[in-house]
């Protein structure tokens, strides 16, 4: 059941998340109930609480995929393994000496509008600043991915909205 799952029903609702991912509250729940309902359709999985249930199945809330999935994105940007070059959407802080966090900071542009502060090139980064500069040096995507699951399991609510 597990298997069916991340394969015909995750992969639906993951499709391009870094486009459409939704900011209401109500939207993301709608789609993090999709989840719900089918990890209670696992044997003896019925009477546990729905993070005790992702905890047993080895899986994260589809929030914290899809902004695992924008991390990595701005990763591949940044390495130019995407056709997207970053120059496109980011802009890089020259004035930021390196003193905290690391190198690769981006600027965050002021936004008056809903549309566009929830917007990919926007959303991604204060989470991306955030990151230590060994992560963002990683040698490779799988390298970046293994240090984002570490910083997730070390650092309370990071990949979280």
């Amino acid at each position: 059941m597990l298997s069916l799952y991340k394969t015909l029903v995750r992969s639906h609702v993951e499709y391009c998340s870094s486009v459409w991912n939704p900011y209401y509250s109500k939207d993301k729940e709608l789609l993090e109930k999709v989840q719900h309902r089918y990890t209670k359709m696992i044997i003896n999985m019925q009477d546990k609480a729905y993070e005790e249930r992702l905890r047993c199945l080895g899986l994260w809330t589809l929030e914290e995929r899809r902004n695992r999935q924008d991390l990595i994105e701005v990763f591949k940007m940044f390495r130019g393994f995407s056709k997207v070059s970053l120059q496109e959407l980011f802009m890089l802080d020259v004035n930021s000496k390196g003193t905290r966090g690391h190198s690769c900071k981006l600027v965050k542009t002021r936004c008056t509008r809903d549309i566009t502060k929830y917007f990919f090139s926007n959303k991604v980064i204060n989470r991306w600043n955030s990151l230590d500069q060994r992560t963002v040096d990683a040698s490779s995507i799988n390298v970046f991915k293994s240090r984002l699951i570490y910083i997730r399991d070390n650092r309370m609510g990071f990949i979280m909205d």
